[in-house]
């Protein structure tokens, strides 16, 4: 395949349709990259051959044009020196020269062209690469955030299955039981008000009966006397 034939069919092609259809996008994009920059190498030393080729004439030109002029030098000379017979050999040589140098002009033309449809392929193909390269970067910003989303999408799922909630029920109960204990804990290290007030009702009626037991103990250390 020949290497304009290849940067048509690169130029030509849709990259957003072929990565629609493609199974595996960033392998394809990857390999369309590939490609372009293959082909972008074969262009440039492609058309630094051609450059080559045009310098090459150009030089050969400017020796043709230096000949012309030195034989059209010699013919005016001969005819100064009326050596009309050398004047027309001078003039023979001269027009030999001009039509090399006009065929070589015209060579020189066509290499212009191919350079310049080098040039401008070139250029074309390199701004193809730079979106293809742009939509490698978009394509796996875009894979990142779908494998991130689908994780996220997993944890909650996991987080919603009924092993997950068995789990925090467990954890529940547990932890109304330590606030159950924590509670009885308090609740012992407190007095209950009404033992209180109990106790000082037994107290009230000892001392009560301790009063009477002391004024009998009076009243009989009386009687003794």
């Amino acid at each position: 395949m020949g290497i304009f034939t290849r940067f048509r069919d690169i130029v030509s092609a849709n990259i957003n349709s072929m990565l629609d259809k493609a199974e595996d996008p960033e392998k394809m994009i990857k390999l369309m990259i590939h490609e372009m920059e293959d082909t972008l190498i074969e262009l440039k030393s492609s058309c630094a051959g051609v450059i080559a080729g045009r310098k090459k004439l150009e030089r050969r030109f400017d020796q043709l044009n230096s000949k012309i002029a030195l034989w059209a030098e010699r013919a005016a000379l001969a005819v100064r020196k009326g050596r009309d017979d050398l004047a027309r050999e001078a003039l023979f040589e001269k027009r030999k020269f001009t039509e090399a140098a006009d065929g070589l002009e015209n060579e020189i033309a066509e290499y212009n062209g191919l350079v310049q449809r080098y040039q401008e392929d070139i250029e074309e193909l390199e701004n193809k690469l730079t979106g293809a390269k742009e939509k490698k970067r978009l394509l796996i910003q875009r894979q990142k955030r779908a494998v991130g989303k689908k994780r996220a999408q997993e944890e909650i799922r996991r987080s919603n299955s009924g092993d997950t909630m068995a789990r925090f029920d467990r954890l529940e109960s547990r932890i109304e039981q330590m606030e159950a204990e924590a509670d009885l804990v308090n609740m012992a290290g407190k007095s209950d008000p009404r033992d209180e007030f109990a106790t000082l009702k037994d107290d009230d009626e000892i001392e009560s009966e301790l009063a009477k037991l002391k004024k009998a103990q009076y009243s009989n250390d009386i009687d003794d006397k």
